[in-house]
Formats: C-alpha cells, sequence, structure tokens
C-alpha cells in the first residue's frame, strides 16, 4: 500500500488497545514492536496504549485522543458483537477496528454492519496485516476529513451566494428607502467598527453554547441593532457585516469550528434582524404619533394660562 503523504509524520499515532487477556496484548503490542523489520514501522510510528474493558477506555478517553482502537469481541464483560454495539455507543465517532478468535464468517458481516472499520482474526494476525488494516482504517478517515471540508466549503460557498444575491434585491429598495449609499460604501471605518463588535459578538455566542455560560447576548445585540437602527442601517447593512465577518473568521480554521461560525452565525443575524425591525417599528411609531399630534394640535390651541 502506497503511503499518503498526509500521515507522514514523526508523531507516533496514538493507538489504545481494548485487552483483558495478557498473552494476546503483549501479542499485539510486539507486532507494532521495534523488533520488527518494515518500512512501515519507521514510515507510520505508533504508541499503543491498553485498557482491560470498556470502562477504563472512557476514562483514558477523558483526557487523551485516539487514532483507532483496537477491540477484542471477546472480553471477560460482553462477547460476540454486543461487545462493538456497546463500544459503538460509547465511541460513535471513533475508529475501530476489531479482531477475535472466532472463525465464524457471520460475525465478520456483523462487525462490518455494526460499524466496525476493520476486522482481523487472532489466528493470522502478524504485523504486516496488522499495519496494512491501520493504513486502511488512516486512509479512508482522511478521504473522509477531506470529503467533509469540500461539502463544508461548498456549503458556504453556496451560502455567501445566497446573501449576496440577498443584498443585491435589497439595495435599490433600501437606498430610495434611507436616500442613502451602505455604510460599507458610505463609512468605511464605522463599518470596520461595527464588523469587530459583530465578530466579537459571534465568538461570545460560541462561548456561550460551548460552555453554557450567559454574556447577556440578546441585549448585547438589541444595542447593535439600536446603533444600526441610529444609523438608518437597511437589512443589507446586516447582511454585508455578516457576511464579511464570517469569511473572515473562517480563513484557515477547522471544518468543525467552520460549522460552528455558520450556525451561531445565522441565529445571531436573524436576532439582530429582528431587533432593528423592531426599532423600526417604535420609530415609525413615535413618528407617525407626533404626526398626527401635529395635525390635531391647530383645533386645540393649549389654553392661555394669562
Amino acid at each position: 500500500m502506497e503511503l499518503s503523504r498526509d500521515y507522514m509524520t514523526q508523531e507516533p499515532y496514538q493507538i489504545l488497545l481494548i485487552e483483558d487477556d495478557s498473552a494476546t496484548a503483549a501479542m499485539v503490542d510486539h507486532c507494532f514492536g521495534p523488533s520488527i523489520v518494515s518500512p512501515l514501522v519507521e514510515r507510520l510510528p505508533v504508541q499503543i496504549t491498553t485498557v482491560s474493558n470498556l470502562a477504563e477506555a472512557v476514562d483514558i478517553c477523558q483526557d487523551r485522543e485516539f487514532a483507532v482502537v483496537l477491540l477484542d469481541l471477546f472480553l471477560s464483560e460482553l462477547q460476540g458483537i454486543d461487545t462493538l454495539i456497546k463500544a459503538r455507543t460509547i465511541f460513535p465517532d471513533q475508529s475501530i477496528i476489531v479482531y477475535s478468535q472466532s472463525e465464524d464468517e457471520h460475525l465478520v458481516i456483523q462487525a462490518f454492519q455494526h460499524g466496525a472499520d476493520g476486522y482481523l482474526r487472532l489466528k493470522n494476525l502478524d504485523s504486516y496485516l496488522l499495519y496494512y488494516e491501520l493504513l486502511s482504517v488512516l486512509e479512508r478517515n482522511i478521504y473522509r476529513r477531506k470529503s467533509e471540508n469540500q461539502r463544508n466549503l461548498a456549503s458556504q460557498q453556496k451560502e455567501y451566494s445566497a446573501l449576496e444575491t440577498l443584498i443585491s434585491s435589497t439595495t435599490s429598495v433600501t437606498a430610495r428607502m434611507f436616500g442613502s449609499d451602505t455604510i460599507k460604501d458610505s463609512f468605511p471605518e464605522l463599518f470596520g467598527e461595527l464588523k469587530q463588535t459583530y465578530g466579537e459578538l459571534l465568538e461570545l455566542a460560541l462561548d456561550q453554547r460551548a460552555f453554557r455560560v450567559d454574556h447577556n447576548l440578546s441585549e448585547r445585540l438589541r444595542n447593535l441593532a439600536d446603533r444600526l437602527g441610529f444609523m438608518k442601517a437597511s437589512p443589507r447593512d446586516i447582511i454585508e457585516i455578516h457576511t464579511t465577518v464570517l469569511k473572515e473568521k473562517n480563513h484557515n480554521i477547522n471544518v468543525i469550528k467552520s460549522q460552528a461560525y455558520a450556525t451561531e452565525g445565522r441565529l445571531i443575524v436573524l436576532e439582530l434582524m429582528g431587533y432593528l425591525a423592531s426599532f423600526y417599528r417604535k420609530y415609525y411609531v413615535s413618528l407617525n404619533n407626533l404626526n398626527i399630534s401635529s395635525r390635531i394640535s391647530p383645533r386645540f390651541p393649549p389654553k392661555d394660562s394669562s
């Protein structure tokens, strides 16, 4: 198998071995050992951590990340496919290679049906097969990650395109309504300040979601909306701020954070739009009441106090 450049590294890959039989654990560890003469051993360094049951695996995964889990299907606590089902429930996103002494072909099929990323038989296990299976899983992980990045990038481009179309469709209406250009065109320095404020609120939104803390985000968004309202900002201005901030924040970050920005961004931009609409509603109601009062007042002049 050709070794991809994507995982050629000097840092050892962390492998978690779940095995309660010391002899089997030693055999698996030996397959990765320094005495093995193979180009893969040098080019794909690994570090093995062994635990004897799933509870210990859960504990150790609290603090460490593993590239692959090697799981014995026949532990003392669980037997057969139930072992994988339990492990997959605990580690839904973890790459798991299972192995067993069993010659049962049906068990192999069941293992892949229940999410095993690879299957090895102890009877035939040697260093070559173990490395081959490990490389296969790592290659698939790299392919999945690339595909996910491409899908995320395409989704972002689609969203940006939709927002830019929305900007174009709202320009003439809002410009005519307020008789002015956008804030970005008219006051670029001010647009920069608004963009910074919005970016900080987006970070607070992520922080609030991740750590369940209260940053009083709604009140901060309402204050920003009031500020935008006094500037006679239009929906296009908000979308321009939102799109610019997302593009800047999505530069050179991983796909998970990019998705988090996109998700929280959609929520706060809608909330900000709502507060801006509320501001204008109050503004125009007050303005209309003032006009009505001015039309009524000549009929009822204030009494002369003299």
